[in-house]
């Protein structure tokens, strides 16, 4: 039987940082008023394209597993924010890497992205169909954002990450997952005038909206969250005492704290870096997990659990057994392009376009059906 084995780990965040007095010189709002409710301090915005930070994660992962991209053959890529969906974007990062071998796939399931695609890739080589997989999870979410809307704005930033998979007869890698949807509960975060249901024919398709219960989606994800991490234990055989460190969707503080306290988690057992960088959504657990391996949380042979939870209300959960090395075989010193403008500079137009604009919020073209 064959597993697949994390070989390869990279992330991209963007330099221009935004900080959260940046934000309150253009909307009310104060550093206390964000840190108290969400724990982030800072997000990063991207002054280039999304599929340039892919390219960096992802050859950054490419060097740690000292993989050519000509091995690859399949590339899964977890984003909503892409650069295009025709072609798609998987397959332009595809082109950029050289990976002419590979296919290429787009996951669009929002904040779950990245352990979507890692489910499915490592299903994949279990099945013996590919050997060799890099998934790559991120977004460039400020260039959907509401600048208008203070309760959406403050929480997401920009960043990538990535992972190379490898197929192997060892009992590493992700060997256990839990995915699901609550359906019912769709709407319950929801980013208007983006997709074929809204007209292009009016004004109002040029604005984009957010709908975000945060109730609902506060309930809704550490509940799905705790029970998917309760089944990929049972499933393995093991209880959380076992797992060295947990990796969940960075997507705020509070939503963190009370996963932790409702699985008996320790806080040291606890990867958190959202304070750093906000939610990214898909980019927040390739990106934490590449982080936590750089800070030497993660030890050969180390259980690690993940959850998550984005629109849809999709969720997920997955338990990782970590391989022999934490360590690069290689370097890569890819980089973004120059940036030469702060992150306010960066967003100076979008803020103008929605803070100027009456009324500042579009209406919602889709009615939020009832979320019990």
């Amino acid at each position: 039987m064959y597993y697949a084995e994390i070989t390869g780990w990279g992330k991209c965040v963007p330099p221009a940082v935004l900080s959260n007095e940046d934000l309150a010189t253009f909307m009310e709002t104060t550093d206390e008023w964000i840190t108290s409710r969400t724990g982030i301090k800072e997000r990063r915005i991207c002054h280039c394209e999304f599929s340039d930070m892919a390219i960096v994660s992802a050859e950054r992962a490419l060097a740690a597993a000292d993989l050519d991209p000509l091995e690859l053959d399949l590339i899964l890529l977890g984003s909503l924010t892409n650069d295009s969906l025709c072609p798609n974007t998987a397959s332009l990062i595809a082109d950029k890497l050289g990976a002419r071998n590979a296919a290429a796939i787009d996951i669009n399931s929002a904040c779950t992205g990245f352990l979507y695609g890692l489910h499915i890739g490592t299903n994949l080589i279990r099945t013996g169909a590919h050997q060799k997989i890099l998934v790559i999870g991120g977004e460039f979410i400020s260039h959907y954002m509401n600048w208008s809307q203070r309760d959406v704005a403050v929480l997401f930033g920009d960043a990538c990450g990535a992972a190379v998979i490898e197929a192997t007869e060892q009992q590493v890698g992700l060997l256990t997952a839990k995915i699901g949807c609550e359906s019912q509960a769709k709407y319950a975060i929801q980013i208007t005038n983006l997709g074929s249901a809204y007209s292009r024919l009016s004004e109002e398709f040029l604005y984009i909206g957010w709908n975000f219960e945060g109730q609902e989606v506060f309930k809704r994800a550490v509940k799905s969250m705790a029970k998917a991490c309760e089944d990929v234990l049972q499933q393995a055989e093991l209880t959380i005492d076992d797992v060295s460190l947990v990796v969940p969707h960075q997507a705020n503080k509070r939503i963190l704290d009370a996963l932790g306290n409702r699985m008996g988690i320790e806080e040291d057992k606890v990867f958190i870096n959202v304070h750093k960088y906000g939610n990214t959504s898909a980019g927040t657990i390739p990106v934490a997990l590449a982080e936590a391996v750089e800070e030497g949380r993660v030890n050969p042979g180390d259980y690690i659990l993940s959850a998550t939870f984005g629109a849809g209300l999709t969720w997920g959960a997955g338990l990782i057994r970590w391989g022999e090395r934490v360590t690069p075989l290689k370097e890569s010193d890819a980089e973004l392009p120059p940036c030469e403008k702060t992150a306010l500079e960066i967003l100076e137009p979008q803020i103008k376009r929605y803070t100027e604009r009456e009324p500042a919020v579009p209406k919602l073209t889709k009615r939020i059906d009832s979320l019990n």
